[in-house]
């Protein structure tokens, strides 16, 4: 009996564990199932050069040639002709009673400007009269000595020294006449105030003198400085470098700083022939007709266009992308990519073309559109 117990508890521990075994193999993680899925890599976007889903939506445009001087863009100042600015002068010193004009105003020629009170007037008015008298007696001893003569009282030579005597006289009289005209005083009516008037019309663009002060007759200051500025000089400092570009004789547009709108002509009157040590500089100086506009010391931008001529490429406005600063157009390379290549751009044309000055040649396809494409790729 109990060794039928002990074979049936053996049977029944070894089933036991068999079902232990059994049941640890089935709770067993499977590492295949246990591992990630293969990840789904996507290429970064290169904005120079990609790939469009639908290239077909962008049309491509033909650079065309373009055949232009390149331009040279310098700085500059009016500065009035100095062959049409006259100073006022005043041949008598004396002091200022009355200023007839100012600084800045128009005058015309033969205009009072101002009034000067002189002793010199007085000076010349006695030799005036002196030489007055002396000529009168020259002249009365003159006929006395050929009455003489003509009857056989005096000798040739009395008559040819009273002669001698009458031109001198009349000489010193002319002088003193002239001395008087030179201070504008009419002899008939002398006075001690002398008149001074514009020698030229124009502008009176310098003024030295005011009420009561004193004028030194020939020397400076001189009261006045009146300029014609019917046409001006325009003054430019050009770089050594960029000499090649400018010659006598040509014409420059000039751009006023004041009045943007407005090109003036001017052309080249005179390169001069010596160098700014400093800044290697030369001044070139444009002649230009003022139009009433220009006043002195405005600045202005002059364009010399003496280089040779060049080809470049010309595409519409609207190929050209402004990006960062910079200006880039889409080449295409075929089968839905495209390139972005940056140019350097020029100023407009008709027909909204615009000059690319680098970065492609006539016959190049680009992008029509490059801003459509750009925000296709930003997508």
């Amino acid at each position: 009996m109990k060794q039928r117990y002990f074979k049936f508890g053996g049977v029944g521990l070894a089933l036991t564990l068999t079902l232990a075994l059994a049941g640890c193999n089935e709770g067993k993680a499977d590492p295949k199932a246990e591992a990630p899925p293969p990840a789904n890599v996507q290429a970064d976007l290169d904005a120079n050069n990609f790939k469009a889903d639908h290239p077909e939506q962008f049309p491509l445009a033909t650079a065309v040639e373009y055949k232009a001087a390149p331009s040279l863009n310098v700085t500059g100042v009016v500065q009035p002709d100095i062959a049409r600015s006259v100073p006022v002068i005043s041949v008598a010193a004396g002091r200022v009673v009355e200023v007839k004009a100012r600084l800045g105003d128009t005058v015309k020629k033969g205009q009072l400007l101002l009034k000067v009170q002189s002793n010199d007037v007085a000076g010349a008015y006695q030799t005036y009269r002196k030489a007055l008298n002396d000529e009168l007696l020259a002249r009365l001893n003159l006929q006395r000595q050929t009455i003489l003569y003509d009857k056989g009282a005096v000798a040739k030579s009395a008559l040819e020294q009273a002669e001698d005597v009458a031109k001198n006289a009349q000489a010193d009289l002319d002088a003193a006449i002239e001395q008087l005209r030179t201070l504008g005083i009419d002899k008939d009516h002398p006075s001690g105030i002398v008149n001074i008037v514009a020698p030229i019309s124009g502008i009176i663009t310098d003024q030295q003198i005011t009420n009561a002060s004193g004028v030194q007759g020939l020397g400076s200051p001189n009261p006045f400085t009146i300029s014609d500025l019917s046409y001006v000089w325009i003054i430019c400092d050009v770089y050594e470098n960029d000499l090649d570009a400018v010659r006598v004789g040509e014409f420059a547009d000039i751009h006023l700083s004041a009045y943007p709108n407005q090109v003036l002509k001017g052309r080249i009157d005179n390169i001069l022939p010596v160098l700014d040590p400093n800044i290697r500089t030369a001044k070139v100086r444009l002649e230009v007709a003022n139009p009433g506009m220009m006043r002195v010391g405005m600045f202005v931008t002059a364009t010399f266009y003496g280089k040779q001529t060049q080809t470049y490429a010309a595409v519409p406005a609207a190929a050209i992308l402004h990006l960062h600063d910079r200006e880039w157009v889409y080449a295409p390379l075929g089968n839905g990519h495209f390139k972005r290549m940056e140019v350097v751009t020029g100023k407009m044309l008709p027909n909204n073309m615009q000059a690319v000055v680098s970065g492609m040649k006539p016959g190049d396809q680009v992008v029509s559109n490059a801003l459509a494409l750009q925000n296709t790729v930003e997508q």
